[in-house]
């Protein structure tokens, strides 16, 4: 009977690209007992394909929840050449303080195959994909076999600026930043059921504040591993934001994918992609006025209710309010 229960949960592939920010969202969704994590697949992004998967394998070791398969995938973006996050997340993605996997070692298998074989074997709609990185392993998917990617539920992305500024430019947020032209090529494809989880809405009152930071750091050692991972962020956003405050960007994705109650603001817009050189690319352009008169294509997930959404963060990670 107990393993007949883990098959009737919702199932969902996580691609990460997994820095320290990742990694809380990681092992908040391996919390979630309501969901099955099918496999993780790894992208370069905050920093190179391996070292993500270094940092996811070590992250599943720390959640002390069950451990699916990790699978390398897309070690370049598309087009442009990378440019890493180690300024936000240090040189090994998880704060530069160690972390390592002891036991656990990455599947055997392309990342992208591996998706699309997982896909073709489901139902129309059993599967959803959260992305936490650049989206370029969910392009290849989409390029290599559209009609696998077609029985996809939902793909929930951390990308886009949402409705506010970028982090990486005056309008464009990191992760599509990184692979605008893999990012164009989700939004143009057609795929049903889209949502892009800003940057904005990881800010102001959803921001983890230093006590609700000490709180979640003594709650044990998964708490203790999340946040020292974000050594680096923390030390960054004392001089963007006047504290060591911490913008969970990646968390606020999973607790949008996994937890819609705490979503305050979420509509679906006609949105673009400028994958043009220049210094708008990257950007999402959001028709959020209705101008063009398209039909809308992207849901835009720009603001979450703080207590729910941090409740959600607290509830999986064992934190005891």
């Amino acid at each position: 009977m107990e393993n007949k229960g883990i098959y009737s949960k919702k199932k969902i592939i996580i691609d990460t690209d997994c820095g320290s920010d990742d990694a809380m969202a990681i092992a908040m969704a391996l919390n979630d007992p309501r969901y099955e994590i099918l496999m993780f697949c790894t992208v370069s992004g905050n920093v190179c394909m391996e070292q993500a998967t270094i940092n996811t394998l070590t992250t599943i070791e720390h959640a002390g929840s069950y451990e699916p398969p990790v699978y390398k995938g897309s070690r370049s973006m598309l087009l442009r050449d990378l440019a890493y996050a180690h300024e936000t997340h240090g040189r090994d993605g998880m704060g530069d303080i160690g972390l390592v996997p002891h036991r656990l070692k990455e599947s055997n298998g392309n990342a992208v195959l591996k998706m699309i074989e997982t896909l073709r074997n489901s139902e129309d709609g059993e599967i959803d994909i959260i992305a936490l990185g650049p989206l370029t392993n969910i392009a290849l998917a989409i390029k290599v076999d559209y009609e696998a990617m077609k029985k996809v539920g939902r793909i929930v992305v951390m990308g886009s600026a949402g409705l506010g500024r970028g982090n990486v430019s005056p309008v464009a947020e990191f992760n599509i930043w990184q692979d605008a032209e893999a990012a164009k090529i989700l939004v143009d494809s057609g795929l049903k059921n889209i949502m892009f989880v800003g940057w904005d809405a990881c800010l102001g009152e959803c921001m983890l504040n230093p006590q609700e930071i000490a709180n979640i750091r003594k709650s044990g050692e998964l708490g203790k591993f999340v946040i020292d991972c974000n050594r680096e962020l923390m030390e960054m956003n004392v001089s963007r934001f006047g504290d060591a405050y911490l913008d969970m960007a990646d968390p606020s994705a999973v607790a949008a994918a996994l937890y819609p109650e705490c979503i305050s603001e979420c509509t679906k817009y006609y949105c673009q992609v400028d994958a043009t050189p220049g210094p708008s690319y990257g950007s999402v352009l959001v028709d959020a006025n209705f101008f063009s008169g398209k039909t809308p294509n992207v849901e835009i997930c720009s603001r979450l209710n703080p207590e729910k959404y941090k409740n959600y963060i607290y509830r999986t990670l064992h934190v005891v309010d």
